[in-house]
């Protein structure tokens, strides 16, 4: 299907552009932008079995297409076309939307068909028992991805913890006949059916050890992969070099300062200003609402802790009972706190009024925050302020997810919200805080207002 969307994304607007504009020859200049773009992006290793359909980046769509252009430039030049090239330029702007919708289709398709163990590919994890453990443990606490762990060859004899089954034992020390360590993977591949070994090297899978132990795996035509125990680094924020044959992985720090930054406040402020515009009928609805149902003011002020723990007063529409602090304490010494980590949860909690219950649930009570944003306080999207007495209880993990602004929206309200534990909730903010991009705000946007029908876990 991905072919096919690339060869008539490109080819036909093509020619109806040519073709419109009277050019010569149009239905020849279709035909080879036809064939020039899936060339082009299997050129790229667009098609191939492990990387086709593994991600949504909108970056290598943009680098094809311009890689498209210049070869459809030197061609044009070649055959001394006449023809001006705005019309075909018109018709080759289609090519990159087209492709970049049905890569996100493609993709969404496969993370949904991962959820129950299909379209993976069978993994032997190779290494020190504590390195395998992680690796195992990572793989399977989250879906989406095309890893599937079918066995483990760990190093030693010691005890995992992954529960995945064990395959196979490499010695302790580097085996005196060569050729050992690589007679084990491959048996234990054989009998898992593994189609990639995914090595966790240690002191004791050393990198001579390994190196000789890769050259027989590629040998008998089984892929190595490495596993170096980064987590939740993009892709992006790696670079590959090689001083002296030295193999080094150069991680670009997460982005705090400059223009990305800049750009990023002044679309926050934008955003509110003209969302505070244009949702006033609105406000005064939701306000009068929640007025004339319960005692009280219709908006709620709390202290929040922002950016590097700076206090300010958040802005909410009020949807509890105006004695709603001073329960809670009665609330959790009762036990009745139903999330597992340092917030305050419960699924049916008897402060929130009827009309608080539906603005939770379609996210309206969130809407006043445009005016935090407005003020510089928070941003659109970011991790959840959280309360001082919470930040109070803060390990240094914990903390960073401080290190930029809270936002209205981001990972944890697209990602599943209060049905979320501690530890996942604060995965998702680590990872926004080390990966943060302008793309990956405008894609939690886009999720947001999936998540905002749906309403999981909103209460």
């Amino acid at each position: 299907m991905n072919l096919a969307v690339d060869a008539v994304g490109a080819g036909l607007p093509t020619a109806l552009a040519l073709h419109a504009s009277g050019a010569p020859h149009a239905t020849v200049w279709g035909l080879a932008a036809a064939l020039a773009w899936p060339v082009v992006r299997a050129l790229r290793r667009r098609y191939a079995p492990d990387t086709f359909g593994e991600t949504r980046d909108g970056p290598q769509v943009v680098v094809d297409w311009l890689l498209l252009l210049g070869v459809l430039t030197v061609l044009r030049a070649v055959c001394g076309a006449a023809t001006g090239p705005t019309a075909a330029l018109a018709g080759l702007v289609w090519a990159p939307v087209l492709t970049a919708l049905c890569r996100r289709v493609t993709y969404q398709r496969l993370v949904a068909v991962r959820s129950g163990a299909r379209a993976v590919r069978p993994v032997l994890v190779v290494g020190e028992p504590g390195a395998v453990d992680h690796a195992v443990a990572h793989l399977a606490a989250r879906t989406g991805h095309a890893y599937a762990v079918v066995g483990v060859v760990p190093v030693g004899s010691r005890r995992l913890a992954c529960g995945a089954p064990v395959a196979g034992r490499l010695g302790v020390l580097e085996p005196a006949e060569p050729g050992q360590d690589a007679q084990a993977v491959l048996r234990a591949a054989r009998e898992t059916r593994a189609q990639l070994v995914l090595t966790a090297p240690g002191p004791r899978l050393s990198a001579e050890r390994l190196r000789r132990l890769s050259w027989s795996l590629h040998d008998a035509g089984l892929p190595v992969a490495l596993a170096p125990g980064l987590v939740d680094v993009q892709v992006r924020r790696v670079r590959l070099d090689d001083p002296a044959g030295l193999v080094l992985l150069h991680i670009a720090p997460p982005v705090r300062h400059g223009a990305q930054v800049r750009l990023k406040s002044a679309l926050d402020r934008a955003g509110a200003a003209l969302g505070l515009l244009v949702l006033a009928p609105l406000f005064c609805v939701l306000a009068a609402l929640v007025k004339v149902t319960s005692r009280g003011p219709a908006f709620y002020r709390q202290v929040r802790c922002g950016q590097h723990r700076a206090r300010f007063t958040m802005w909410k529409f009020r949807t509890m009972v105006v004695d709603a602090e001073d329960r809670r304490a009665e609330l959790e010494r009762s036990g009745a706190n139903e999330h597992d980590g340092l917030m305050f949860k419960m699924r049916h909690d008897p402060r929130v009024t009827a009309v608080g219950r539906f603005l939770r649930r379609c996210s309206l009570d969130e809407l006043p925050q445009l005016l935090n944003v407005l003020r510089g306080e928070m941003s659109l999207v970011g991790p959840r302020p959280p309360l001082p007495d919470e930040v109070a209880r803060y390990d240094e993990v914990a903390l960073r997810r401080l290190a930029v602004k809270p936002g209205i929206t981001g990972l944890w309200q697209v990602s599943g919200r209060s049905d979320l534990s501690w530890d996942e909730s604060l995965a998702l903010d680590l990872r926004y805080v080390d990966n943060w991009s302008l793309a990956g705000d405008l894609e939690v946007m886009t999720r947001t207002l999936r998540a905002v029908v749906d309403g999981r876990g909103a209460y």
